[in-house]
């Protein structure tokens, strides 16, 4: 199976759009057009901070990877939070989602920042496999309040 990573740009929006779905539907989740369509003209707008990354499989699409870049108040370089993650159901097993986090990874070390992290729910269980042979996860707790 030949893979390449690479930045997601304007023509790829039907491809990222079905992913994008595929990642919806995983979660049980439905989001506005809206949101959907603003996260696609972020994505593909040089000056916001967010990496969006394609990987394509023989050719077509089967995962990506957004994350976002921000300053932080424990660090002087700036932290990548690698916000979603996903790979098609048909192409899971094959090392997608571990070439996605390395990539991300990679791209992190270029960059020179200082903290990569992501988080996935409890659940998870395949995903948190993966994840593991990275980091193990912290002790921390989320909380959210939607505005």
């Amino acid at each position: 199976m030949s893979t390449t990573i690479r930045d997601i740009g304007p023509g790829d929006e039907a491809a990222w759009r079905g992913l994008w779905e595929g990642y919806l539907a995983f979660y049980g989740q439905s989001l506005p057009e809206a949101v959907t369509r603003a996260t696609w003209a972020r994505l593909i707008d040089p000056a916001v901070p967010m990496i969006g990354r394609l990987a394509e499989s023989d050719g077509s699409a089967a995962g990506f990877s957004l994350s976002v870049l921000h300053e932080g108040s424990w660090t002087i370089a700036p932290v990548c939070y690698l916000e979603d993650l996903f790979v098609r159901a048909d192409r899971r097993g094959a090392g997608l989602g571990r070439a996605l986090i390395e990539d991300v990874l990679a791209l992190c070390r270029v960059r020179g920042l200082s903290r990569l992290y992501w988080h996935t729910r409890e659940d998870n269980e395949a995903a948190r496999r993966l994840y593991d042979g990275f980091t193990q996860a912290d002790d921390f707790r989320r909380y959210r309040l939607f505005l």
